[in-house]
């Protein structure tokens, strides 16, 4: 489940900065939710200078630029859980892109199991089948 989108504009940050954003973002994602970093997506969406409006200007016409970001969580994790991505996420775009802080924002979107698919399932069925996959395989090694 675990899946976060940037959203910056284009032509301001090099492809090995992105890379290093989105690479940093995944472990920090695995992480943070202890989740096997296989299960992570994190992408970047570009949009061109001229379709941002920053600040009541135009980021092609000097206003400036302010990536955000949203990801999802399975509802249920803890609140620390959300607050320490906003703000793991936050931090990365700083030190990857060089982004003032105050510029960047980001959110957490809490999606409730029975309406998240893994591979065609509802991530509710998925996850109790994961949960009792568990408890056998420990009732054995006991």
């Amino acid at each position: 489940m675990p899946i976060l989108e940037y959203r910056l504009t284009e032509g301001l940050h090099t492809d090995e900065q992105i890379s290093d954003l989105l690479l940093a973002s995944a472990r920090l994602y695995a992480e943070v939710l202890k989740s096997p970093v296989d299960r992570v997506r994190v992408v970047a969406q570009l949009h061109k200078p001229q379709h941002a409006v920053v600040a009541g200007k135009l980021v092609s016409e000097g206003g400036p630029s302010a990536p955000y970001f949203h990801f999802l969580v399975l509802e249920g994790r803890p609140v620390e859980e959300c607050q320490a991505l906003i703000t793991g996420f936050t931090d990365l775009v700083v030190s990857s892109l060089g982004v003032d802080r105050s510029l960047v924002r980001g959110g957490c979107w809490p999606i409730p199991p029975q309406y998240w698919g893994i591979a065609g399932a509802p991530a509710s069925v998925m996850r109790a089948q994961e949960i009792a996959a568990r408890a056998a395989t420990a009732a054995q090694g006991a």
